[in-house]
């Protein structure tokens, strides 16, 4: 069984793009629910404070690098109106998946990794 690794993503919302920013991301959401390979996905805004968080849980870090390589041209579209300014990952990613934090990491966002003590899921297919 796989163990899974659950992302936090911090976006902040440039000023005068959360209406372009919503349609980028409903369409990113839209592809990841049919094609994506995450358990979870949801996205939330906080639009007084042109802030989202991006919360999905994966299955292991082959599901996180498939995502990334699936939803690079939706990412890109959601990117261009916003920044991440922090990653938060609970779990154990591979070394390649951090390495593409380390990326993240050097345009200035702060990446968290907190390791998995102990716990369980309903989830299907993982502990």
């Amino acid at each position: 069984m796989s163990v899974p690794i659950v992302f936090i993503t911090t976006f902040q919302i440039e000023n005068g793009a959360i209406e372009k920013f919503k349609e980028a991301v409903r369409k990113s959401i839209d592809f990841l629910e049919t094609n994506g390979p995450q358990l979870m996905a949801e996205v939330c805004i906080a639009e007084s404070e042109m802030r989202a968080h991006g919360i999905q849980i994966h299955r292991d870090s082959e599901s996180i690098l498939t995502h990334w390589q699936l939803a690079d041209p939706y990412m890109r579209d959601v990117m261009q109106y916003t920044t991440t300014t922090r990653v938060d990952i609970y779990g154990q990613p591979s070394e390649a998946v951090m390495e593409g934090m380390r990326r993240l990491s050097s345009q200035g966002a702060v990446i968290s990794v907190t390791p998995r003590f102990v716990g369980f899921s309903r989830l299907p297919g993982i502990e």
